[in-house]
């Protein structure tokens, strides 16, 4: 049978703020199950924001270990996204969990996937899902041409492009916002985060 699968996630870092904006989309095959889902959730304290795509219930089995690690490391976000990788990878009974993770607290930003990566990117934006690349476009497009705009204003400029493209991604955006501690990096500056990668 098909799986459930939730998408598109966008991750933007711009102008002191970084925003993490979801559909709301659930899709089995080809028929929308559900158009309201939150994707998008904060966690530890509200000081991470975290967006998931995937298998709707293999996200959520590794968004509440995410939860647990970062209870354990007190809202160390780098720290927490290495531990989940490696046991996502390693323990049997989360091995094969299709889901894919963006989270990102006031200075890091990062992807966790169940191949162990744990990816900080070149320019401060991200995206999953399956309109993902879609929405990446969009959103360092408009970094590029209109950077007076404001973080969650790309975010969901973004998604509502994506939307537009892919059939597996609805207009119902949901963006949350922290304050951001530093701004995008330029490429050449970016360095990728510790932890097992493939």
């Amino acid at each position: 049978m098909d799986k459930t699968r939730g998408t598109t996630i966008v991750l933007v870092r711009h102008n002191n703020q970084v925003a993490v904006a979801g559909d709301g989309q659930v899709s089995l095959g080809p028929t929308i199950l559900k158009g309201t889902a939150r994707k998008v959730r904060r966690l530890y304290q509200d000081k991470i924001i975290c967006g998931y795509a995937g298998a709707t219930a293999d996200a959520l089995t590794i968004l509440e270990r995410f939860e647990d690690q970062l209870s354990k490391y007190s809202g160390q976000l780098t720290r927490s996204a290495v531990e989940l990788a490696k046991n996502w990878r390693l323990d049997r009974s989360l091995r094969r969990l299709e889901a894919v993770l963006l989270a990102a607290d006031a200075d890091t930003s990062l992807m966790i996937t169940g191949s162990g990566d744990v990816l900080e990117p070149d320019d401060q934006v991200m995206a999953i899902g399956s309109g993902g690349s879609y929405a990446l476009a969009a959103a360092r497009a408009m970094i590029q041409e209109a950077p007076a705009l404001t973080a969650p204003q790309i975010a969901e400029k973004a998604l509502r492009i994506a939307g537009q493209i892919c059939v597996y991604t609805n207009d119902n955006v949901l963006v949350e916002t922290l304050p951001s501690e530093r701004p995008a990096t330029p490429p050449d500056s970016a360095k990728p985060a510790s932890g097992p990668q493939n």
